[in-house]
């Protein structure tokens, strides 16, 4: 899918909900970018671009720790009342979280915490998601709670439950962070579509590793492809 296409298919709003470990801080991240791309391409769109930050459950990457590089950007964050103090691991939101939400001109993506439990926060904003929203469900195929059908349709029914929202699209983010192959994609994809059938909701898009996989071995995927810039993932961490 080209910038703008993700541009014009989103709503104003985006909530990205998944299991921890699925992958939505560095999908959130990955799509402010991809946004922001396309602003900067087309003179004619002229929204703000902005992430909240509403998972303050589990402290490890977390997109405010990306701040810099999303100020470049031209993409705004909001969301703990530790604005500039990333290691904090109170849950606290700040009073400024809710004002890209009132923004009619801002195009806001919410990176909620994981599962159920992490979703709760979104009642507090209930009222700002009734319109003009899309939900996603990030899907990993490759974690142990969402590996088998029916625990990702466990995981999806919950996020629902808890947070009286409709999830209208599924994200293919099977993956093994560098160490990701082909055969990881293609049996999220497959994965996804099943969930998509069984639900009837819709497959957004397949995500692949930019720079580790080449989107043009993925061409029997049917769907839109996207790629993710491992903003969060920290070099050490592979390091043996």
């Amino acid at each position: 899918m080209a910038c703008d296409q993700f541009y014009n298919e989103l709503s104003r709003k985006t909530i990205v909900t998944g299991h921890y470990g699925s992958g939505k801080t560095e999908f959130t991240v990955s799509l402010a970018m991809l946004l922001s791309r396309a602003m900067m391409l087309s003179k004619a769109m002229t929204q703000k671009i902005a992430i909240v930050d509403l998972d303050i459950v589990n402290p490890y990457f977390r997109s405010r720790e990306q701040r810099e590089l999303l100020k470049e950007a031209g993409i705004s964050i909001y969301g703990s009342a530790f604005d500039f103090e990333v290691t904090a691991e109170l849950p606290a939101l700040g009073a400024t979280v809710r004002t890209p939400l009132e923004d009619t001109n801002c195009k806001v993506l919410v990176d909620v915490g994981g599962n159920d439990s992490g979703a709760l926060v979104l009642n507090q904003f209930s009222k700002y998601l009734t319109d003009d929203a899309t939900i996603l469900a990030i899907i990993n195929a490759n974690r142990p709670d969402t590996s088998e059908i029916d625990g990702a349709l466990e995981h999806i029914t919950a996020i629902e439950r808890v947070t009286n929202l409709t999830i209208s699209g599924i994200v293919n983010n099977t993956h093994l962070l560098r160490e990701t192959t082909l055969e990881d994609i293609k049996k999220g994809h497959s994965f996804c579509t099943e969930i998509c059938n069984i639900t009837g909701k819709n497959l957004f898009c397949n995500c692949y590793p930019n720079g580790i996989i080449d989107p043009d071995d993925l061409t029997e995927i049917t769907g839109n492809l996207m790629p993710l810039g491992l903003y969060m993932r920290p070099t050490w961490l592979d390091k043996k």
